[in-house]
């Protein structure tokens, strides 16, 4: 059941057409009682709202405001209207920047792309997160470096201001361009088609568990109870530890492959005399 009831009047400016067959001075006097006119609304104006309870128990007017309202008289300035109104959304819709630590977890991979060298660095946040990448080429000029640079630059921002991993991956992976052909130095990408595809087909696999991009299986499976959709159960401290010391995509999630186990090592240490 509805509570309230809104009353809302409005002040109507109109023209009104007559056709008279005669003009003179008794009908010219007369044209504001003549019903016969066509009407044309200018302009409409909000008077005044009111909002009245429908609450039987009470009947009395609980708000009373008057607010002037002038309707928009060209199309230009409702679509200057929607226009901010629009771009407001988008400035809402900016997240914010998550920047890095100043000391920060990583790893480098150097690969042969056909004769070029590739080297890609990587900086992640304290919980193995991806926020930066740098891209570095040898045998190329100062014009393709630059550009590599910058465009590394621009996906580390992505990043950090809440880009998913996923997009870029899906952008890049699969674009043709030289340098390509065979890789070497990667063990788990034999070719690429790109330097682009290589760079995003390592950080689906580091990062995303991506073994569809892969040219090889992992090494240690991704049946390892250290792996990432089980380390919640019967996680101990000491693969805590680990996980926060060590690069996530260093390791590709294998943290049991690089445990070493000196639980039954006994070491005895004598003093000099």
């Amino acid at each position: 059941m509805a509570k309230y009831l809104v009353e809302t009047y409005y002040t109507c400016t109109f023209k009104v057409n007559h056709y008279l067959d005669d003009i003179n001075e008794n009908e010219l006097k007369n044209l504001e009682k003549r019903d016969d006119g066509k009407f044309e609304i200018l302009d409409v104006k909000l008077d005044n709202r009111k909002t009245k309870s429908l609450d039987p128990k009470n009947n009395k007017i609980i708000e009373s405001n008057k607010i002037d309202i002038l309707k928009e008289k060209n199309t230009t300035k409702i679509v200057s209207k929607e226009n901010n109104n629009f771009v407001k959304k988008i400035n809402d819709g900016i997240g914010k920047r998550f920047s890095m630590p100043d000391r920060r977890k990583g790893y480098i991979q150097k690969a042969t792309i056909g004769d070029h060298k590739v080297y890609l660095h990587t900086g992640e946040y304290e919980d193995g997160k991806i926020g930066e990448i740098f891209i570095d080429t040898s045998k190329e000029g100062e014009l393709v470096k630059a550009l590599m640079n910058n465009f590394a630059i621009a996906v580390s921002l992505g990043l950090q201001y809440g880009v998913p991993l996923d997009e870029f991956i899906s952008a890049y992976v699969g674009t043709k361009f030289e340098p390509s052909g065979k890789v070497h130095g990667n063990d788990r990408i034999l070719s690429a088609t790109s330097i682009l595809d290589y760079i995003f087909r390592e950080l689906a696999i580091s990062y995303q568990n991506r073994e569809d991009l892969a040219h090889t299986p992992s090494i240690g499976g991704n049946d390892s109870p250290y792996s990432e959709e089980n380390e919640n159960e019967g996680q101990n401290q000491l693969l805590k530890i680990v996980k926060d010391i060590t690069s996530k995509g260093f390791v590709r999630n294998n943290y049991k492959k690089n445990l070493v186990d000196l639980s039954d090592i006994k070491i005895s240490l004598k003093g000099k005399k």
